[in-house]
């Protein structure tokens, strides 16, 4: 036996968000990103977002409530669980894994798509090559990277949550990575999904398995209804452009 419902949340809107929109917008090589990719913090725009995911949570009826919280130990995710608890009035036991930390890039780090290939054609070449589920940039990881350190991290949870309902605050490519995991997708789905269902920031993926094994199934993809009842912004975003099989 293991969790019965995942339900995946993307950090809210953070001041890296806006700085890359920013810099897709200028044509920059470069992302001014304020800090450390574990420092960022969430917007103005992001706080609203992940007071929204606590209103939602609120609305549940407590049989439909996640019974503990297990979150990115970057500072946007963390902000957005806790600005969430605190909004629905909810108390969970929360665990920060590192596991679900953000992808990292390597020397691609806060670069555009313009600026890799500009200041790294080897790099953009052969990321082409590879197709985007293989390619590790020097210094990062790969999809593949990510999928195993999401692997370990279901055994673990499946062990402590048995029978539960799990909030997970995370962010967009390990939201997909889960899917590509539970739903035990293959690298071509994963990335048509990854070039056109963007995940928005503070939006909500429900994953289910009322049996506790077995393969999970989407109830709700992306989902950013309970932002717009609530008037928080919903933040717009392309698919990954790049992501292909090769």
């Amino acid at each position: 036996m293991g969790a019965v419902e995942l339900l995946l949340v993307r950090h809210g809107e953070s001041e890296a968000n806006v700085a890359a929109t920013e810099a897709d917008r200028s044509r920059s090589d470069r992302v001014a990103v304020p800090a450390r990719d574990a420092d960022v913090v969430l917007s103005s725009r992001g706080r609203e977002q992940a007071e929204a995911v606590g209103a939602y949570l609120a609305d549940l009826r407590p049989d439909e409530r996640p019974e503990s919280l297990w979150v990115s130990p970057y500072r946007r995710a963390v902000q957005t669980g806790m600005l969430a608890l605190e909004a629905g009035g909810i108390q969970l036991e929360t665990r920060r894994d590192e596991r679900l930390r953000d992808r990292e890039l390597g020397i691609l780090d806060a670069l555009t798509g313009r600026g890799v290939r500009r200041l790294h054609p080897t790099e953009a070449e052969r990321r082409n090559w590879l197709g985007k589920f293989y390619y590790r940039p020097p210094g990062g990881e790969s999809w593949v990277d990510v999928a195993l350190r999401v692997r370990f991290l279901l055994a673990d949870l499946d062990r402590e949550e048995d029978g539960k309902r799990v909030l997970i605050v995370c962010h967009d490519a390990v939201i997909r990575v889960f899917r590509y995991v539970c739903e035990r997708l293959d690298e071509e789905t994963l990335m048509t999904i990854a070039r056109t269902e963007p995940v928005p920031n503070g939006s909500l993926t429900r994953l289910v398995r009322p049996s506790g094994t077995g393969i999970w199934r989407a109830e709700a993809v992306n989902a950013v209804e309970h932002l717009r009842r609530e008037d928080a912004p919903v933040t717009e975003h392309r698919g990954d452009t790049d992501a292909r099989t090769s």
